[in-house]
């Protein structure tokens, strides 16, 4: 519980359950070997439930809001070329929606094309939302133009663009040496691997608190 609260989660909404994955204790139905192991209640906002197995605490997961009201993005995950097809890239949607006729184009340096189909597990869609692993065929497009990393976004609403440099907030978790200005991390950002540097080091924060420790630190 301690663990749960001190990476910044709530240990009452958060199900705890003994179980074994070998002996399949209280996965699907409770085990007679934990006589000890007692049915748990959850309170929520959304409303309360009663668990005693992981299937239990599984089946009550809310799923997260789709955000399909703000802009498309979609980080491609590979990209491919089908016979009779063409090119096809795939990914997931994180925001937004993709449909067949939208004009999209590739940050941060790839074409403008347009969408001709939309499909996932050989199931044509009329639109793909936050959430959906889908592949989507484009007009005119090589495979060699496009690549892992790339984002897709539609050109006519707030597309992705590239950025020379941004702010962030990291937590180091792991780091045998000093982290200064000129540190050089590969950065890993959705599908994107690439190596970054770190500019200058603005602020040092408390991570559980959420207070400023030191500006400027060196």
């Amino acid at each position: 519980t301690a663990y749960v609260k001190k990476v910044g989660y709530n240990p009452a909404v958060v199900p705890i359950i003994p179980i074994s994955g070998f002996n399949g204790d209280n996965m699907l139905e409770k085990s007679e070997n934990m006589a000890w192991w007692k049915k748990k209640k959850i309170e929520r906002k959304s409303g309360s439930y009663e668990y005693e197995t992981l299937f239990d605490a599984l089946d009550n997961i809310e799923p997260p809001t789709r955000p399909t009201d703000k802009a498309l993005r979609l980080p491609l995950q590979d990209v491919y070329k089908i016979g009779g097809i063409g090119t096809v890239p795939v990914g997931r949607v994180e925001t937004g929606i993709l449909k067949p006729g939208m004009v999209v184009n590739f940050a941060p340096t790839g074409p403008t094309t347009e969408v001709k189909s939309v499909e996932t597990h050989h199931e044509a869609l009329t639109e793909a939302v936050p959430g959906d692993n889908v592949g989507f065929n484009v007009k005119n497009v090589s495979v060699k133009e496009l690549k892992r990393g790339f984002v897709a976004s539609d050109s006519k609403n707030d597309p992705a663009r590239e950025a020379a440099d941004f702010t962030a907030q990291v937590i180091v978790l792991n780091h045998p040496g000093q982290i200064q200005a000129g540190y050089s991390p590969v950065l890993d950002c959705h599908t994107a691997h690439i190596a970054c540097k770190f500019a200058e080091l603005m602020t040092k924060i408390d991570r559980r608190a959420g207070k400023e420790l030191e500006a400027g630190p060196k």
